[in-house]
């Protein structure tokens, strides 16, 4: 009897320190890194407590980034059976992702990542340079590969939305120094879904956004899914064959 009555607190107690450890921002943090990174605790203790109410088993395909991927809500249903976890936090920049990795990556232990950030940096007050929001993304990509290099990357372009056309140059960049990036470097892989996002004038697909111009009717994850679902059953044969 005494067993049976431990072992439920002892998963209280575990459950609990699951849902508080993510609070303070890591030492030496600026004010502006404190800032945002208070910003986002919220979804990260929303995380934790669905963590601890049903663990996701490692090795699956960790999805990551800004509000592109968070508000796509059914992912884990359209990209099955792959096992897919949503971790992406709305409003996010490369840098958010880089401070959070810890939360995002180890805790969940991927074979796949696929990462969807950048868009927020580049319409950020003091917006930097693409080849600076690239290297954060980089960076991201070498702790994944510090942390396991049997682990599989994979980029999603930012998107060329229609709120953002006098952006679309340094989209452009962006988005090519991570092509190159990825075809020169082992397991690493790029997914291009503007091709997809526009019609054949090359004009964005208005129907597939919201009043914003930025983020997406729901039904327009349709369109994601049949880009990126098919480069995910390929990678994920190739790691269940390891």
């Amino acid at each position: 009897m005494k067993l049976r009555l431990f072992l439920p607190c002892l998963f209280l107690a575990l459950a609990a320190r699951v849902v508080g450890a993510a609070s303070a921002a890591p030492a030496g943090a600026s004010d502006e890194a404190a800032k945002r990174w208070a910003q986002y605790e919220p979804s990260f203790k929303t995380f934790a407590e669905l963590d601890a109410a049903r663990p996701f088993p490692p090795g699956g395909i960790l999805f990551v980034g800004s509000s592109i991927f968070r508000q796509w809500t059914n992912v884990s249903e359209q990209m099955a059976p792959l096992p897919v976890l949503n971790r992406a936090f709305g409003g996010s920049r490369t840098g958010d992702q880089l401070a959070r990795f810890d939360q995002l990556v180890p805790r969940y232990a991927p074979r796949i990542v696929v990462y969807y950030c950048g868009s927020n940096d580049l319409k950020a007050k003091e917006a930097d340079a693409p080849a600076v929001i690239f290297g954060r993304f980089r960076e991201f990509s070498e702790r994944v590969r510090a942390w396991s290099p049997e682990t599989h990357l994979v980029f999603v372009t930012a998107t060329r939305s229609p709120d953002r056309v006098p952006l679309w140059e340094q989209v452009d960049h962006y988005n090519a120094l991570a092509r190159a990036y990825c075809s020169s470097t082992p397991r690493r892989h790029f997914i291009d879904l503007n091709p997809a996002l526009v019609d054949a004038s090359g004009h964005p697909r208005l129907e597939l956004y919201k009043s914003d111009k930025l983020h997406f009717h729901p039904p327009s994850y349709e369109v994601f899914a049949a880009v990126i679902k098919p480069v995910l059953e390929r990678l994920w044969r190739e790691v269940g064959a390891r």
